[in-house]
Parts: C-alpha cells; sequence; structure tokens
C-alpha cells in the first residue's frame, strides 16, 4: 500500500529547467537594474580658459569618479520610480510667495519666490531664475530639493510655474506653456531685475526648463544682462532631431513618450472650456483642433501637432520644432554655460549629445555628460 502511494521521482530535467529560470531571473535582473556597467568620473568637453580652469579647481566634484548607490543606483529608470516614491515624504518645504503677472495676451503667469536663508559666500546678492520641467512647477519635489539646498546657501529664488500646470490656478487666455516659449520666464527675470536693481542672476533649467532658458538668453543680448551664468541640466537641444528617437523602444523610451503624453492630455483637458469653449475668443489658428484626435494621442508628437503649435500660430510640427528649440540660439550666448546631461538618460539620445559637445569646442561652454552608460 505504501509503495502505491510513493511520488514517483520527477525526472533530471526538471531540476535544470528549473536552474534555468533562476539564470534567467537573475539576468533580468542584472540587466535592468544595470549592475555590469562600469563606473567612470563625468565626461568633461571644454575649452581651456581661466574660468574652466577655476571651475575645474573649485569643484572636485566634477572630475571624481561617479559611484551610484549600491544595487538600485545604477538604473535610470529604478531611480525614477523610487525618487516619484520616496521624494513625496522626504522633500524639504521651502517656504515662498507666489506672484501673479498679467501677460500681454491676458495670460496670467505666476511664480515662486524664496529668499535666502543664510547670506551668499562672497556677500553679493545673487538669485536664481529657475524653470522647471514639463509641465511641472514649484511644488515639484526636485525643484524643493533644489530650491532649499539653494536658499540654505544664500540664494534666493525664482521658480516659473508653467502655465496651466498648476492644477489650482485657472487659464485667464486661451492659451498654455508650449517646449519652446519664453514669454512667462521673461516676465519673471524682468520682474526679479525690476525689484531687486543689484542683484545678479544665475539661470537654472532642468529638461524643457533648459530649452526655454537657452533660447531666451539667445533671443537677444539684453536678456544676458546681469547674469552670471546659465546651467541647463538634461534637455536634448533639439526637439526636431529627437522626435525620431522618442518612438523608439530602447530605453522605454517610447514607453516614457506614452506616459508623458498621457499627463499632458489630462492637463489640456483640465482647462478644455478656456482653451477651446464656445465662449472663448480663440486665435484662428485654433479654431480647426480636433478634440478627437487629442483623446487618441499616444505620443508627444501628436499633441504638439494637434495642439501645442497651434498656440502660436505654426504651420507644421517640423516649423515649431526648428523655431522652438534652442540649438539655433545656442551661439548667441555669451555668457558662462553649462550643459548637463546624464549618459544613461532614457529620454535624451546619446546622439543628440553631440550638440553640447560641438558647442563646447567653439565658445565658453562646458558639457558634462554625467553617469555610466548603459
Amino acid at each position: 500500500m505504501n509503495a502505491m502511494l510513493e511520488t514517483p521521482e520527477l525526472p533530471a530535467v526538471f531540476d535544470g529547467v528549473k536552474l534555468a529560470a533562476v539564470a534567467a531571473v537573475l539576468y533580468v535582473i542584472v540587466r535592468c537594474l544595470n549592475l555590469k556597467s562600469p563606473t567612470a568620473p563625468p565626461e568633461l568637453y571644454f575649452q581651456d580658459s581661466a574660468l574652466s580652469r577655476f571651475l575645474l579647481k573649485s569643484c572636485p566634484l566634477l572630475t571624481k569618479e561617479y559611484i551610484p548607490p549600491l544595487i538600485w543606483g545604477k538604473s535610470g529608470h529604478i531611480q525614477t520610480a523610487l525618487y516619484g516614491k520616496m521624494g513625496r515624504v522626504r522633500s524639504p518645504h521651502p517656504y515662498g510667495q507666489r506672484k501673479f503677472i498679467t501677460m500681454a495676451d491676458g495670460a496670467t503667469s505666476t511664480f515662486d519666490l524664496f529668499e535666502p536663508l543664510a547670506e551668499h559666500c562672497v556677500g553679493d546678492d545673487v538669485t536664481m531664475v529657475i524653470c522647471p520641467g514639463i509641465a511641472n512647477h514649484s511644488e515639484k519635489q526636485y525643484i524643493r530639493t533644489f530650491v532649499d539646498y539653494a536658499q540654505k546657501n544664500g540664494y534666493r529664488c525664482a521658480v516659473l510655474n508653467h502655465l496651466g500646470a498648476l492644477p489650482n490656478i485657472e487659464l485667464t487666455s486661451p492659451r498654455m506653456f508650449t517646449y519652446g516659449c519664453t514669454w512667462e520666464f521673461g516676465a519673471m527675470v524682468n520682474y526679479i531685475k525690476k525689484t531687486y536693481p543689484l542683484t545678479q542672476l544665475v539661470v537654472v533649467g532642468f529638461s524643457l526648463g533648459g530649452n526655454i532658458v537657452c533660447k531666451y538668453l539667445g533671443e537677444t543680448q539684453a536678456n544676458q544682462e546681469r547674469v552670471l551664468c546659465c546651467v541647463s541640466v538634461c534637455q536634448g537641444y533639439s526637439a526636431l532631431r529627437a522626435q525620431e528617437t522618442f518612438m523608439q523602444w530602447d530605453h522605454c523610451r517610447r514607453f516614457y513618450n506614452f506616459l508623458m503624453a498621457d499627463n499632458m492630455k489630462k492637463i489640456i483637458l483640465s482647462h478644455r472650456q478656456a482653451l477651446f469653449g464656445d465662449r472663448v475668443k480663440k486665435p484662428r489658428c485654433l479654431e480647426d483642433t480636433d478634440l478627437s484626435r487629442l483623446y487618441t494621442a499616444t505620443s508627444l508628437m501628436q499633441i504638439d501637432d494637434n495642439v501645442m503649435r497651434k498656440f502660436h500660430g505654426y504651420n507644421s510640427l517640423k516649423e515649431y520644432y526648428e523655431e522652438e528649440s534652442c540649438m539655433r540660439y545656442l551661439h548667441r550666448i555669451y555668457v558662462p554655460l553649462m550643459l548637463v546631461n546624464a549618459a544613461d538618460d532614457p529620454l535624451v539620445h546619446e546622439s543628440l549629445l553631440a550638440i553640447p559637445k560641438s558647442l563646447s569646442a567653439k565658445k565658453l561652454t562646458i558639457a558634462i555628460s554625467w553617469g555610466q552608460s548603459t
């Protein structure tokens, strides 16, 4: 009877299947965490000058080997996901005042002003004018962290809230922020210059904000007055060149494109009445907007073509991207310029980094590629 109840031994091949499954899981983990990528110092591209030598001497971090946090720190995807969760709990909450500016077309621009919490190291009055990334504002975790650190080191900070990005601020004209519109940022800078006539400016832009600040400085030399330097972080420089790479699946770029497009749709539709309502006096370029195409859009390019380019009357997506990208303005910037990119940025394809590298050979520009390649 006992012999009849005994379970027959499984063939040895089953153990092989288990080992193969374990090996496959480990391989996926190693690939996802990017554990085999070597660490290295940032790649720096610059002309030899007194300023660049001083910067490298006073900021040794620029030449040190980049060693990311153990396990999760080598994956840009996991860093993004973890900070999205942990940052909401651990981010500081700097106190600032919200300022409102009425634009020429009736739009209401807002920015938040944060006073310094300590004396600046050289005793100067310096204001950081900051432009966040796409659809972002002063309440985002990375902006709060940056502002808190700057305040404690003696900097005043002015942070632009992109037009339409704040959920509790209604649009007062049929227009919202776009890829390269500098009007609101320029209005904020002019307010700071007028209110603080002795202050000097450090211009900072993140991602889409990096495109806006570089374009703003290059539009006219007058915009560079009282500007000490400009720092652009993780922008792509040319939307026209980037649009093809945004549809590729390597580094999950197409997936991020979909997520950002979905967020943009929600923001646009939350302002549906202000932008497309029957009682709104819309510019002629917006009259043929087909909202059904917006509902079905799965990429930023589709949204830009159907809605965003029309806010400024561009006839095609190509024209919009060519005119609104900072690449054609970079050579007109005469203040010191630092262009910072992550080597493993899932959104900015490595081919786009040729733009800052090329510029650094011609102008007083430092191009930095930070982190390990994937």
